[in-house]
């Protein structure tokens, strides 16, 4: 069976931290566990900057009319800091968010650790003769 995804309204809300409905359990989980699941927690970040980004470059570049060059300069470093920051916490975030759609605590990471575990037993096997390499 197929895991149904959520719509694109359903993703952005999803996107700033809100909790989809339980018809998408599957999904959250597949966000936090696929090989992209990092990927995509920045992207969920990205979209959740973009508004405040555009909102301080209207005020800042429009209104006060303030240097666009050095606006953009100031927002590119809150983008990565914000950016850098998630990253730090990127683990804790997916965790706490498949958490919050009824799987139990740290459940993402455990599942991506077997998940990297079990492809890592599958390459020693295929490419090691079943030898872990010392």
């Amino acid at each position: 069976m197929a895991v149904k995804r959520p719509n694109p309204l359903l993703w952005l809300w999803y996107a700033v931290g809100g909790k989809l409905p339980d018809r998408y359990r599957e999904w959250v989980l597949h966000d936090a566990t696929a090989p992209t699941w990092l990927v995509r927690h920045v992207i969920r970040r990205l979209v959740f900057m973009l508004p405040i980004l555009a909102a301080l470059y209207v005020l800042l570049a429009v209104i006060l009319d303030f240097s666009p060059t050095i606006v953009l300069l100031g927002l590119a470093l809150g983008v990565y800091a914000g950016v850098y920051y998630s990253l730090i916490f990127s683990t804790h975030s997916v965790d706490s968010r498949v958490t919050r759609h009824g799987f139990p605590d740290e459940y993402a990471s455990q599942v991506r650790h077997a998940l990297k575990e079990a492809e890592k037993q599958r390459y020693n096997a295929t490419w090691r003769d079943g030898q872990t390499p010392s």
